[in-house]
């Protein structure tokens, strides 16, 4: 594992956010509550996520698209079981969780056979090639969707999806939030059980052993649902003090 992938986040308490806002105004929160007594809807019971590390595959290509499978270079396609994935994007004001439009949600990750595009690697050189990474906008509900695909592994990690939340172009107080999304692995077994992944054998990092997952990845798991052929997921961010 590099270096750089080692985790920089930490596991806040509600106490400890607390005091973070007080210092840094600013506070990444993710979570929801039964909705009251006479509510149609549920409001958000927001308690702290950890930031983790954006790792050294992170490369701000600017490729404003949904669907990051492609690579725009030779109009190639990466294969692997589809995901649709959505970040829905909140601000937390005066105890609710507002839909944050504007904000800029940048998604990548390896493909079926753990690799990432753009970049120098001891196992591989793709460097001008773009798939698997992209950005969203979010939209009047706060969501930025994307269409990709599973993500495939490498010595070291555990299965895992980077994303990073920008602030909105509007705002004159910048904010910034990186971290990762994860997978349940008995989930992720039954999808490399499939091609393309199946030819690579079993993984060689599971969850726990992975010590990024370990700083907070329980509250970082996505819950993926069939969808089609693959499956889709949601994953809620909630901001504070912006």
């Amino acid at each position: 594992m590099d270096l750089d992938d080692r985790s920089r986040g930490t596991l806040l308490s509600r106490r400890d956010a607390l005091a973070l806002l007080g210092v840094a105004g600013c506070a990444v929160l993710s979570g929801y509550r039964p909705a009251e007594r006479g509510q149609t809807t549920a409001l958000p019971q927001c308690v702290a996520v950890p930031e983790q590390t954006e790792g050294p595959y992170f490369v701000d290509e600017q490729l404003h698209r949904s669907d990051i499978r492609t690579d725009p270079t030779d109009g190639s396609t990466k294969p692997g079981v589809p995901l649709d994935l959505t970040i829905a994007v909140s601000r937390l004001s005066a105890g609710r969780c507002e839909p944050l439009a504007g904000a800029h949600v940048d998604v990548w990750h390896c493909d079926h056979l753990g690799i990432y595009s753009d970049v120098r690697d001891p196992r591989f050189d793709t460097v001008g090639k773009k798939f698997l990474r992209g950005y969203q906008e979010t939209d009047a509900q706060g969501r930025a969707h994307f269409v990709t695909i599973y993500p495939g592994w490498y010595e070291g990690r555990t299965v895992h999806i980077h994303f990073k939340v920008r602030s909105p172009s509007t705002e004159q107080r910048g904010f910034e939030f990186t971290s990762q999304l994860y997978f349940d692995d008995r989930f992720s077994d039954q999808v490399f059980a499939r091609p393309p992944y199946a030819v690579r054998g079993a993984r060689s990092t599971r969850n726990m052993a992975d010590g990024i997952y370990r700083g907070g990845g329980r509250q970082l798991s996505l819950q993926p649902t069939p969808q089609g052929t693959g499956y889709a997921a949601t994953f809620q961010v909630a901001l504070q003090g912006v």
